[in-house]
Parts: structure tokens; C-alpha cells; sequence
């Protein structure tokens, strides 16, 4: 369970910064998914999980902002 959390985690964090926020939002949603399993099952301290959680949408929401506020980044 933790690596697999683990796995998602690091995979989310790849896709951030790429720019393709469809794929980010997804990946982070599984991320989410994981970390609240190995949670439940008491393969991760709950706190440890809910850290990672933040960390990992935030960072999503950054990425958001950044592409929202260049030019590039709109769509026309």
C-alpha cells in the first residue's frame, strides 16, 4: 500500500509541471485515492497522508494559477 502511494504521489509530481492539467488533476485524484487507502489500512500515519494530500494539491493549484496567468498558457 505505501508504495503504491508512493507511486502515485511521485507520478502526479511528474505531470504538475508539464503542463497538461487534465492529466495533473487525474493523477492527483489517484494520488489522493492511494494516500487515503494506506491510510485506512495503517500502512501510513493518517497525518503523514493528509501532509502529502496538501503538499500534492497545492502544488497542482500553483501550476493552475501559473498557466491561467501566462499568455501561452490560454487557449484562443
Amino acid at each position: 500500500m505505501r508504495t503504491r502511494a508512493r507511486t502515485f504521489v511521485t507520478r502526479a509530481r511528474r505531470l504538475i509541471p508539464s503542463g497538461d492539467v487534465e492529466a495533473a488533476e487525474r493523477a492527483v485524484r489517484e494520488a489522493v485515492t492511494a494516500l487515503d487507502k494506506a491510510a485506512q489500512k495503517g500502512a501510513l500515519h493518517p497525518n503523514n497522508a493528509s501532509r502529502r494530500k496538501s503538499r500534492i494539491m497545492r502544488q497542482l493549484q500553483q501550476a493552475k494559477q501559473a498557466a491561467a496567468e501566462s499568455p501561452s498558457g490560454q487557449a484562443e
